[in-house]
């Protein structure tokens, strides 16, 4: 299986600012692109900040000190590498308590954005898309088992399986790997086992 990465998922050449952007310049880029903040960077392109729609507006509120991207920047930025996962990417927005990403390369300089709302296109993926890589991947690659032996019935991300197992031990397996599968919201089991086998 092979899981989405950060570079599958980021907006790719992303807009940045350089840390003397004052707050009007700011605000356009983030109306004429449709984002809520972007990535303060600098001489060399590596990001040192983000200015954020709610830092826009604690500047606009105070009315005092000056009004470019550094004074309102929020700083030390954390980053991303493109070649993460998904999930490492998320448990680092939820650790941080942040809802973007700027994503740097190995010399630490910006080469797109990850947002949640990319990650959120994981769980937009086609049920049949889904389907197709846990029978393919998971019941035939991994398990090594006929592709009749279980039915899988995906709807919205929510996966059903069933059918008669030979191998009890293999059931709890099968549901473990296809709940790491991208795009899998939940994993039903309704799998039964052929009698007269007990080990695994």
């Amino acid at each position: 299986m092979r899981h989405r990465s950060v570079a599958d998922l980021m907006t790719p050449t992303a807009v940045a600012v350089q840390r003397g952007t004052p707050f009007k310049e700011i605000a356009r880029l983030l109306d004429e692109y449709g984002i809520t903040a972007v990535p303060v960077v600098d001489d060399e392109n590596r990001p040192v900040g983000v200015v954020s729609e709610a830092d826009l507006l604690r500047r606009h509120t105070a009315k005092d000190g000056p009004s470019t991207a550094e004074a309102m920047m929020t700083s030390p930025v954390v980053t991303a590498r493109p070649s993460w996962t998904a999930v490492e990417a998320a448990r680092r927005m939820e650790r941080h308590r942040v809802k973007r990403l700027p994503v740097v390369d190995a010399d630490g300089r910006l080469i797109g954005v990850l947002s949640r709302s990319d990650l959120l296109q994981l769980f937009l993926r086609r049920d049949r898309s889904i389907q197709e890589e846990i029978r393919e991947d998971v019941v035939v690659r991994i398990l090594r088992l006929s592709p009749a032996a279980v039915h899988i019935d995906v709807d919205e991300g929510r996966v059903t399986l069933s059918g008669a197992l030979e191998r009890p031990g293999i059931g709890p397996i099968l549901v473990r790997l296809c709940e790491t599968v991208d795009g899998v919201v939940e994993v039903v089991d309704r799998l039964s086992y052929e009698e007269g086998d007990g080990g695994v």
